[in-house]
């Protein structure tokens, strides 16, 4: 069972993670391509999509963390140090996706969209730095989970 787990969990990172993460960094140089060409249509679609995807895979992410508790409980590795830091920096990459991330995509998603007052140039470098942020975490939990120091289990 904990192998049937372990797959459900790598597999639900894989196709739920890697989505947001690929479209969260395409986000902020497609959002500079459509402030440099107003009026073009192909630009705003394209951010349309790329935060949906943010959006809705974040949504459906939520099973790797279920995924990852019933691994972890089915291993015995609930207490393990490793395992407490990757749950706190999951719990971070889920804050700046849905708390700044999202937010930010959306107001530029509407500030292109309404072709009023564009964005100072910078918002797209900051949400390009959060982007950065929210990937680098995502990195350092990967590498815990293969790496898993001072684990003892042979999974």
């Amino acid at each position: 069972m904990t192998k049937f787990l372990l797959s459900l969990h790598v597999l639900a990172a894989v196709l739920t993670v890697g989505p947001v993460t690929v479209a969260a960094s395409m986000f902020p140089r497609t959002w500079r391509q459509a402030l440099a060409s107003p009026g073009e249509a192909e630009p705003v679609s394209t951010l349309g999509t790329l935060h949906r995807i943010c959006r809705v895979y974040a949504g459906i992410g939520i099973a790797v963390p279920l995924f990852g508790f019933a691994t972890a409980s089915s291993l015995g590795v609930l207490g393990s140090a490793w395992l407490i830091v990757s749950i706190l920096l999951t719990a971070a990459a889920a804050a700046v996706l849905a708390l700044l991330i999202l937010p930010a995509q959306e107001a530029a998603l509407g500030a292109v969209r309404q072709s009023g007052a564009p964005p100072l140039p910078r918002s797209a470098a900051q949400l390009a730095a959060l982007t950065g942020a929210f990937n680098l975490l995502w990195a350092t939990v990967t590498v815990l989970m293969i790496v898993r120091p001072g684990s003892t289990t042979g999974a």
